[in-house]
Order: structure tokens, then sequence, then C-alpha cells
């Protein structure tokens, strides 16, 4: 099928090629003829005119179907020559496959063509972006998910082989599997919730950020009061367009994680504004260890902790994943920076929601 359409715009372009050709090869011959016919006086020379005219004639009867011979071969020519970097982006975009996104079109030239080559080359630089996050998220899901369960089967197993269990160890067991459970019911939420984000918002409304971060800051004030931490906010109006539960989850999960990845004493300051281009803007920050600037983009990939094997503390490292997904699906800006002192300051920008015209 490619294969016809190609061919199909290549006659299509040698056809539109080849009437010009055939149009001025024609009138090349037929501006002799009638030249002659012109010139010669009336009556004077009456048979070497008709012989001048009849070997004009045959001429332009000769000469018509060669000239749309070769204004058809001139067009399949220049056609083909127009549409060779089609051809070469084509053979390549099929060798192109998900194994080997790697590879790139890496073709020369700023025209139309150039600039679909490079196009291609970004899309097939975020499609491999996109198989790798797969990859590692459904390797460490998988790995996240086994534990609980193998951790589950060797508490029932351990109840069942003891000949001298009691109704106590049993409700003891009992109560561990429901911990674990839960552990798994919000695994299973925060997985949701992040390919939620990564699908994008299909029903954006008018939210404001400040009412939204005042009723995360209000359920999260126990959990703060529990740590001994302080919680802080300065929360300016900061109207936006969104999904309001996908925002609400965004900043339960910057609250949350700066709650759980703190120091007792510590603070956690949430503040809402609206920037000089009227952009709503979420600043969440917190005291706590020391953050390396260089490992700030990973901590927002799935499943990361710093290090590498950073105590869960109760989490399962998809809250910033969660922040990151979430930005994205909103088209805002994440601004995260290390604080000298310790802990983190995550700054997210939302595009300003659009004005509403009078009537």
């Amino acid at each position: 099928m490619t294969t016809r359409a190609r061919r199909s715009v290549r006659t299509r372009l040698t056809l539109l090629y080849a009437v010009p050709f055939f149009a001025v090869g024609a009138i090349l011959l037929l501006v002799p003829t009638i030249s002659v016919d012109d010139t010669e006086p009336a009556g004077a020379g009456s048979g070497r005119t008709g012989v001048g005219v009849g070997v004009h004639l045959v001429w332009v009867v000769v000469g018509l179907p060669l000239v749309a011979l070769i204004a058809l071969l001139l067009g399949w020519f220049v056609a083909g020559r127009y549409l060779r970097p089609l051809h070469a982006i084509t053979a390549t975009a099929r060798e192109i496959s998900a194994s080997s996104l790697d590879r790139r079109l890496a073709l020369p030239g700023r025209d139309e063509f150039g600039e679909l080559a490079a196009t291609l080359d970004e899309l097939y630089g975020r499609l491999r972006g996109s198989f790798e996050s797969q990859r590692h998220f459904v390797a460490n899901a998988s790995h996240e998910l086994r534990t609980p369960l193998s951790a589950e089967r060797a508490l029932l197993q351990l109840a069942l082989d003891d000949p001298d269990a009691t109704v106590e160890t049993l409700r003891e067991t009992c109560r561990e599997l429901l911990e674990l459970n839960v552990a798994q019911e919000h695994l299973v939420d925060a997985l949701l919730t992040l390919a939620t984000g990564e699908q994008g918002v299909a029903r954006a409304e008018p939210v404001d950020l400040a009412d939204v971060a005042a009723r995360v800051v209000s359920a999260a004030a126990g959990d703060a009061g529990t740590r001994g931490i302080v919680l802080r906010t300065d929360l300016d109006g900061a109207p936006a367009r969104g999904d309001r539960a996908l925002l609400a989850s965004l900043v339960t999960n910057l609250v949350d994680n700066a709650l759980r990845y703190n120091r007792t004493g510590g603070r956690v300051e949430v503040g809402t504004c609206l920037d000089g281009a009227g952009r709503a803007r979420l600043r969440v920050a917190n005291t706590g260890p020391a953050v390396p600037p260089d490992e700030l983009p990973r901590l927002f990939r799935p499943f990361q902790r710093l290090d590498g094997n950073r105590v869960r503390r109760g989490g399962h490292g998809l809250g910033l994943a969660i922040v990151r997904a979430v930005t994205d699906a909103h088209g805002g800006e994440l601004a995260p920076a290390a604080r000298p002192d310790g802990g983190l300051t995550i700054t997210i920008a939302f595009p300003a929601p659009p004005r509403s015209t009078a009537p």
C-alpha cells in the first residue's frame, strides 16, 4: 500500500512537471509554422509556401509525440530527484523499531524534508525515553508488589506450621497481614495515580491552588505534630485550570514527602501565589538530609531514592514521580532545588488560565 501511494505521488508529480515541459516544446515547434504562414505575402510563392508549411506540419506531427515523451522522462527524473529524501526517510523509518530507537534519520538540509526528519528524530528520542521508563517502571513495580506478597505467604506458612499456635498468635498474624494489605492498597493507589497523571488531563476546570493546599495542610497537621515538625503556610490566591483530583494528589505527595524525609524539630513551608506572568505557583520546602544537586532528577523517577536504597519510612518511592507526571500533564514547570542546610525546595509554575472574553 505504501509503495503504491509513493508511486502514485511520483506519477502525479511527473504529470505536473511534464505539462509545462510539453507546453514549452509545443510552442517551440508551432512558432516556426505560424511564422512561415504569416511572413509569406499572399499570392507570391504559394507553392513554396505550401511546401514550407507542409514540412513544418510534418515536423509538428512527428515532433509533438517526441516532445511529450521527453517531457514525461524529464518529469519522471525530476520527481524522482525531489522524492529521494522522502524515500530515504521512509526506508530508515521502517527499519526503526522498539528495539532500535537509538537510530536517527540525521537528514542534512534545512528544507521541508530536513524539518520532517528532525521532527521524527525528536519523536524517536521521546519514544525511546518512554520505552525505557516503561521497562524500568514495570520491573520496579513487579519487585515492589512481589515483596509484600512474599511476606504474606511467609506469615501464613509460619502460622500453619506452628503446632503451638494460639488464638492470640493467629490474631497477631492477621494484624500483620492487614498491615501488609494496607501497604499494597497504598501502592496500587499510587500506581493508578501515576498512570492517570501520565495520561494527561481529560477535563480541566478552574482550580485555586491556595484552596487545594489549605485542605492538604489541614489534613497533614496531625501527622506533622506527631513527627514534631512545624508546618507553615503562606497561601495567596493562585487560580489555575486543571484536574482538581490530580492537583490535590500533587500537593498531597509534596507535603507527605516533605514530612517523611525531614528531621525532628524541622519545618515544612507551603506557599502559593501568582507570579509576574500570571502563572499560579506552588512552593513546598522542608528541612532534612542533604541532597546532592546531581541526584535531583533521579528522585522524580518511579521507585527512586537517595543512594539507590533509601529507607522507605512508609513510602514506595512514587510520590515525586506522581508530582512530575501531574505537572507534565498540566503543562507546568517543575523546579527542584537542594537547600544548602539540607532538604528540598520544590517550585511548580502552572500556565496562566485563559482570559474569558466578553461577549
